[in-house]
């Protein structure tokens, strides 16, 4: 009876391996398998490996196959560009600002005390008043402030082109900045003209509405007297 049991369960297992070896077969897994097993064993190689990409030849440039597909540029240093030199900020024959006067408290009042009395002697025909120079007027910034109150009453209320006349008649033109209050561009050119220095005192009086007759008090003329 005993062994007619085993034989039956050795008969049922035998068919039962029979069907899954079957059903493995129709699914093709051993196939599948087998290219696991063979994937596993092979290893791949790595991108870095595949192989090194080629040193570009001295003197080209590298560029992406977008930017190759681009025109040329064009080489400016092929066509014959003239360089056109930078000018340096400033200069002038006064350049070296090194050599700047420096006027002593005496010879600064010197120059004040004979533009007043130049003043008065003018008369007050036409509207008048002195500037004494300081190193902003006559080196470096180039700019003259003017009196405001003289500016309300008397100059114009728009920027305009105001002529200064030397006591030789000659004439130069600056630009008189309204809303500051004071000459701009040409001021300069006149001051190094008339190589005024710290300390000079200049007379400015208005002949006309956009003209104004310059005297120059030196404050060197202190060691004169």
């Amino acid at each position: 009876m005993a062994m007619t049991a085993v034989s039956s369960y050795e008969e049922l297992r035998q068919k039962k391996l029979e069907e899954n070896k079957k059903k493995i077969e129709e699914l093709k897994l051993t196939h599948i398998s087998a290219s696991l097993r063979q994937a596993i064993a092979t290893p791949k190689r790595s991108p870095a490996k595949l192989g090194k990409r080629k040193a570009p030849e001295p003197g080209t440039v590298r560029r992406s196959e977008r930017v190759a597909s681009l025109p040329e540029r064009p080489k400016y240093q092929d066509v014959g560009l003239e360089v056109i030199p930078r000018l340096r900020r400033g200069y002038s024959k006064r350049k070296d600002l090194d050599n700047r006067v420096y006027a002593t408290d005496e010879e600064r009042g010197y120059a004040i005390e004979k533009a007043t009395e130049l003043e008065k002697s003018l008369g007050s025909a036409f509207p008048i008043f002195q500037k004494p120079m300081l190193q902003s007027h006559v080196t470096g910034g180039f700019w003259l402030g003017l009196p405001v109150d003289f500016c309300r009453m008397h100059l114009p209320k728009k920027d305009s082109h105001i002529s200064l006349l030397d006591e030789a008649g000659v004439e130069s033109e600056t630009l008189y900045l309204a809303s500051k209050r004071g000459l701009s561009a040409g001021w300069r050119g006149f001051a190094i003209d008339h190589e005024l220095v710290d300390g000079d005192t200049v007379v400015f009086q208005l002949i006309s509405p956009t003209t104004f007759k310059v005297y120059i008090v030196r404050a060197s003329g202190y060691h004169d007297k």
